[in-house]
């Protein structure tokens, strides 16, 4: 028997001593293939372009492909089920959002995936802005205050317009609501450019939406922005206050993502990829082309990336519980 033991002890010890050099080559040799990234949303979003700016620079620094699938529905569920039950070996990654590592769960009854377990956390790799909204054609307010006593004023309250149930510019216009003490209803949309369509005509007196989404219509003047709700004035729009700059304090609401990869996937490839997403986000041309975009550019450590998730988490559990907002 103890000789047995001994045996034992020895593979035992072998093994784990043998796991360090594997896991090490498979950080030196990978990729050596294309690298599928899961994009849970359509073409063309903020996300969207985001990530295929993120897959090219991948590409450069990394010396392989990164191909960027687009597997959409149910808010971003589908992808992430998708992303989350690859194989965990470093060649199917998954951008995710603020959405569905941060906001799904509270929303969804039975969520396919789990944002925390079921995934190893990479880096953030981008951020951005959302910013109080009206219509110049219907509505004279040229400060946050002024918006507000108008709004206030108002015998039946306000309609405010989002992307969605459960999206950030949904959360930020009943955190609006709570904080002023305005009167205010949400009206749902099918995306940003309903949103737009029935902020120009008149039909939603604000939108506390992203700011990717308006930087054209800003530059026009067709929308007028009122304050930011990031934590400084935006570098694209800095004639605009922040929240707190225009008196409302602690009321800060940013949108981002962040890659991941399936629970399993070897520490090492996890630490070489987000190394090298931290140089790219020193690029100052990458950094323009993200701004360009209508987003900063972001990086953290795995560790950092777990620890923000988690902080967004417990904010955006209170403001979905003000908001009695559901998905299913």
């Amino acid at each position: 028997m103890k000789m047995y033991l001994h045996a034992l002890t020895a593979i035992l010890a072998f093994a784990v001593s043998s796991a360090a050099p594997v896991a090490k080559a498979q950080a030196t040799n990978w990729p050596e293939k294309p690298v599928r990234i899961v994009m849970p949303f359509p073409t063309g979003g903020a996300s969207d372009i985001l990530t295929r700016i993120l897959a090219d620079q991948l590409r450069i620094r990394l010396g392989q492909t990164f191909v960027v699938e687009n597997r959409t529905g149910a808010g971003g569920n589908i992808g992430m089920e998708a992303g989350a039950k690859a194989a965990p070996d470093g060649y199917t990654l998954t951008s995710a959002t603020i959405g569905t590592l941060s906001i799904n769960q509270y929303l969804f009854k039975n969520l396919p995936y789990d944002p925390e377990g079921g995934f190893k956390y990479v880096s953030t790799f981008w951020a951005n802005c959302n910013v109080v909204l009206v219509s110049p054609q219907h509505n004279q307010a040229r400060t946050l205050s002024e918006f507000i006593n108008w709004a206030k004023a108002q015998p039946k309250g306000i309609n405010f317009g989002s992307s969605g149930v459960g999206t950030t510019p949904h959360l930020a216009g009943e955190l609006f609501r709570v904080r002023t003490g305005v009167q205010a209803t949400h009206v749902p949309a099918r995306g940003a450019p309903q949103t737009i369509s029935m902020l120009l005509s008149g039909a939603l007196d604000t939108s506390i939406d992203n700011i990717a989404s308006y930087a054209g219509l800003l530059a026009g003047g067709q929308v007028r922005g009122l304050a930011v709700t990031c934590p400084e004035r935006w570098p694209t729009l800095p004639e605009l206050p922040t929240m707190a700059e225009a008196g409302i304090a602690d009321f800060v609401i940013t949108s981002w993502g962040a890659l991941v990869a399936p629970a399993g996937t070897p520490a090492a490839i996890i630490e070489k990829l987000s190394r090298t997403m931290g140089e790219i986000a020193t690029d100052k041309s990458v950094q323009e082309r993200f701004l360009t975009a209508g987003a900063r550019i972001t990086s953290s450590t795995p560790q950092e990336t777990i620890a923000f998730a988690a902080r967004e988490r417990i904010k955006f559990q209170e403001l979905i519980r003000l908001s009695g907002a559901r998905a299913d």
